[in-house]
Formats: C-alpha cells, structure tokens, sequence
C-alpha cells in the first residue's frame, strides 16, 4: 500500500482531495510532520489562497527545505503547482524555486478573471501522469494568476492566451487545475500519479 501525505498548508480544501482518494481506494493523510512528509512514497501539495500566505504558512511550519529536497514524487495543485515556481507576482513572493520559471498575474484579455471552471487541456502524448485520459479533455479550474508556457510545460490550456496546465521537472509535478473537483478524468490523473509515476 502506497503512503501518500497531503502536506497540510493551512491554506487549502485539504478534505475535499483526500476524499478523492478515498474514493480510489487510496489511503490519504494530511500532515505537517516533518518525519511523516520525508517517509512518504507520495507527497500532495494542495494550495488555494495567496501565495504569499502559502509561503508564509510553509515557513512558520519548517516545511520549505523538506519540500525542496524532496526524491519522491511529489503533486502540486493549483497554487501548489505556482509554488514551485521561482517567483510569484501575487505578493511580489519569492516562492519554492524548484521549476526555473515565474508565476504571474493573467494579462488583460478582455476575459472576466480569475478564470473559473471547465477548459480544455492539451497534453504531451508520453506524459505517465495524463496516461488513459482522452486528448482534449475538460478540467475545472479557478485562479487569476498563471505560469505561461516553458520547457518544463507537459500540457497546455487557453484563457485568452495559452497558459501551463501542467508542469513537470524531474519528481516534481505540478497542475494548474484541481482533478479532485474534475469527474473522471481528475479521477484518472491521481489515480496515475499513484500508480504510473
């Protein structure tokens, strides 16, 4: 049986994600215990909210350097997945530097921001983490800030202008939308990160 830990962030719908993998059948818990996060074959980075709390959460709570020297696979969402970005223009925050890219406000496209609910994804065809999900799939999203497309994009969505929907650099993975409240196909890509990463 895998052990995933839902790092606790303070900042996040934590319940409603590990409800999702209960209903995998995935034993999730959600922890800020700096032993629990370093034994763990899975870790899950959830975050909603500023980034600058977020940073703020993860420094009072000795988290930064754990996350940071992670080797196992380890799942941002949402502003999770923006975290692990060099920098935030929400705050103007220096965040986790871990993918040597930015996270920024959404330019003016004459769209209503933040941008909220389903859009389609476009996906690296060998990513193991999009693995049995159709092509062009509808995820949901909220969020007024994005990480514009970089090497380390492994699927695309547009808003106006074409955002990172997905990120990865090494163990580290990262999603812009949240699969937990994305049906099936959300269903599908934690299942992968479970079972293909």
């Amino acid at each position: 049986m895998r052990n995933l830990i839902i790092i606790n962030t303070g900042c996040a719908n934590l319940s409603s994600v590990k409800f999702a993998f209960d209903r995998l059948g995935f034993q999730a818990e959600i922890s800020r215990d700096l032993d629990k996060i370093k034994s763990a074959d899975k870790l899950l980075l959830p975050g909603v909210g500023t980034a600058q709390a977020a940073m703020k959460i993860l420094q009072d709570r000795n988290l930064i350097e754990i996350i940071r020297n992670a080797t196992q696979p380890i799942l941002g969402i949402c502003l999770g997945m923006q975290l692990l970005t060099n920098f935030s223009e929400e705050g103007d925050v220096e965040t986790l530097g871990i993918i040597p890219t930015h996270t920024q406000k959404f330019p003016d496209c004459g769209l209503p921001l933040p941008h909220m609910g389903w859009n389609e994804v476009k996906f690296a065809e060998n990513s193991p983490l999009f693995a049995g999900i159709p092509q062009n799939s509808h995820f949901y999203f909220v969020h007024s800030y994005a990480v514009l497309p970089n090497q380390y994009t492994i699927a695309t969505c547009d808003y106006g202008i074409p955002f990172s929907a997905a990120l990865q650099k090494g163990n580290f993975y990262g999603v812009q939308f949240h699969p937990e409240r994305s049906g099936k196909v959300g269903s599908q890509l934690l299942r992968n990160f479970m079972e293909n990463l």
